[in-house]
């Protein structure tokens, strides 16, 4: 399986940022790919005020997102951010779209980044539902930044046949934040034999970076082993990579991880130690 990795630097115009969209997913559809993933706010950088911003999951930039898709003949995943009408508090959801050849799904961002200074519930609300999709008949579960700091979501994801997860992220700033970012990728990796795939923002400069979570650049693919298969700098890039799901399987049935968790759970005592 060719996937790509579209590292951008978003800005704070969404009609720009669907041009990167756009251009992004042209080039990894040139190169083979069947699948590309966009960072975490491909929709408007963090560092701004998000309601303004976000827009229905059937609106003119999702629906610009799925054109696009659709022209290229790929598989396009990209974060945006929507209305949570419901929420009573002018909230938004972190929303990812995935839409293409046989797809249509969204993933809300479950776990918010309540961290190292910042307060994401006060303006986001969080999803609830883990969420795949199959992209040429693999299962791919999907992720948002600061969910891959929770194992148990990217084993969920795995017990639901996810044999690639995809982890979008806007990362932060700060002293071994960037070293954090990969090896979480590798650690989620390892945890499930499973090949993780994690997109960033690309790096803004010093100005930009103190504004909030807008991004490191260091998108990485970690092999069901936790090996390094690519990996960016900084700087904006496509990163392109084949990805060996059968490597993958023969390491799920090697380490057995998966097997043997599942079967610990299963006497009840995984609930007794939570």
């Amino acid at each position: 399986m060719r996937i790509a990795l579209a590292q951008i630097r978003s800005g704070t115009d969404p009609a720009a940022n669907l041009d990167l969209v756009e251009d992004q997913a042209r080039r990894a559809a040139a190169a083979g790919a069947g699948l590309v993933l966009f960072p975490e706010a491909t929709m408007c950088r963090f560092g701004v005020p998000l309601a303004p911003v976000a827009e229905p999951f059937d609106g003119p930039w999702a629906d610009g997102v799925r054109r696009i898709a659709e022209r290229a003949g790929i598989v396009v995943v990209a974060g945006m951010f929507v209305p949570a009408d419901e929420d009573g508090r002018g909230r938004v959801t972190n929303t990812l779209i995935a839409t293409g050849p046989g797809v249509e799904a969204r993933y809300d961002k479950i776990h918010l980044y309540d961290a190292f200074g910042f307060t994401e519930s006060a303006t986001v609300a969080p999803g609830r539902e883990p969420v795949t999709i199959t992209v040429d008949g693999v299962v791919v579960g999907l992720t948002v930044c600061y969910d891959i700091r929770f194992p148990e979501l990217y084993v969920e994801l795995a017990e639901r046949g996810a044999q690639l997860v995809t982890a979008h992220a806007s990362w932060g700033t700060g002293p071994g934040k960037l070293d954090q970012w990969t090896l979480l990728a590798r650690a989620r990796a390892i945890d499930t034999s499973t090949v993780v795939a994690a997109v960033g923002q690309a790096y803004p400069g010093d100005e930009l970076a103190a504004v909030g979570p807008t991004g490191v650049g260091g998108s990485v693919v970690a092999s069901a082993l936790g090996d390094v298969l690519a990996e960016a700098g900084a700087d904006p890039e496509l990163l392109v990579c084949d990805v060996d799901l059968d490597a993958a399987r023969r390491a799920r049935e090697t380490v057995a991880v998966m097997h043997n968790r599942s079967g610990f759970a299963h006497t009840g005592r995984a609930e007794s130690l939570a």
